[in-house]
């Protein structure tokens, strides 16, 4: 990215906001994801590792602000990109392709 020029959005970026923890993931709180009975927001340093549907796709906490942390994160990591941010990879290790067979894409 940064040979290339090419700019990321802050959201790919450590940033505060408010989360809750629902099925093993960090849900940025807006209008279409509140907190249910017994959760509780929490304001916390995240960063988002791919871009999708709110109610659906997570945070990960992270204090990566710029290109060079984000790609040490990453080298480092030992949970896939789609594994730890993605609610629809939860529910069985072929959603992605059985979403493909039905047309989803």
């Amino acid at each position: 990215m940064r040979r290339e020029g090419i700019e990321l959005p802050d959201i790919y970026y450590a940033h505060r906001r408010p989360v809750v923890a629902r099925a093993g993931m960090l849900l940025a709180v807006s209008e279409w994801v509140q907190p249910r009975p017994g959760e509780q927001a929490e304001d916390a340093l995240v960063r988002f590792r791919t871009v999708g549907d709110a109610t659906c796709t997570g945070a990960v906490r992270s204090g990566a602000r710029t290109i060079d942390e984000v790609v040490a994160e990453v080298a480092a990591s030992t949970i896939s990109e789609r594994g730890a941010t993605r609610a629809d990879d939860k529910f069985s290790e072929t959603a992605m392709e059985d979403r493909k067979r039905e047309g989803y894409f």
